[in-house]
């Protein structure tokens, strides 16, 4: 599905013993390659080169990864992708430790955790990529991992999340606390957020909504 002239989402679906889940990662095109948005979970090659093909393109054409934080439902495929691609892999520098195996994740058990891997870009500060949608900007919005970051593209007016929004039934909602070790920070993303000219949101959990700024200045207001 196209987000916008050369943005795909790429839904990747799993089951488990008790239940079923559908994760939205992201392919961007740029004249250099794909940039990926996210990783999924380990297993997920495959899901993900369909969907690519799907969208015209290939695995091979994945040049880099971009994570939005480090959790594994985001970066447990990872390096399944990286031996099959020999992508770049790009994080947040206070992600990178997690994503490498210096420090244990945030969340979830230490011992079970996904293969590290080594960050080739550690990002900081305003940084901005060449795309075919334009401009892509990477905004941070810690909260939900210490250097979860989102992208947002100018030109479209498309936000992609990650996990600093998500989507319900098809409404725009505020981060979940249950899953959200520094609410409070999450929140004041969500702020910074509202100050961009989105209008049209996608979202790791839940998938793309058709909501923008004017829905984020509200979550903000109610949820602060």
């Amino acid at each position: 599905m196209a987000l916008t002239e050369g943005v795909h989402a790429l839904p990747l679906e799993y089951e488990f013993e008790d239940r079923e889940m559908t994760i939205h990662p992201a392919a961007v095109e740029t004249d250099r390659g794909v940039i990926l948005l996210d990783a999924g979970l380990p297993g997920s090659v495959e899901q993900i080169s369909d969907g690519l093909a799907a969208a015209g393109l290939a695995l091979s054409d994945v040049t880099k990864v971009l994570l939005t934080h480090h959790d594994g439902d985001h970066a447990g495929g990872l390096r399944e992708l990286v031996d099959e691609t020999g992508a770049e892999v790009l994080a947040h520098r206070e992600e990178a430790p997690h994503v490498d195996g210096r420090e244990a994740p945030v969340k979830g058990d230490a011992d079970d955790r996904y293969p590290p891997v080594v960050v080739d870009v550690e990002l900081v500060g305003s940084v901005r990529f060449r795309t075919a949608a334009g401009p892509m900007d990477v905004v941070d919005t810690p909260g939900h991992a210490p250097g979860h970051v989102s992208l947002f593209f100018p030109r479209s007016g498309l936000l992609v999340a990650g996990d600093a929004l998500v989507s319900e039934g098809g409404e725009l909602s505020g981060p979940k606390p249950e899953f959200t070790p520094e609410m409070d920070r999450a929140m004041e993303s969500v702020g910074a957020l509202a100050h961009l000219d989105v209008e049209r949101t996608h979202c790791y959990h839940g998938g793309t909504v058709e909501a923008g700024t004017g829905r984020i200045e509200e979550i903000y207001e109610d949820e602060r």
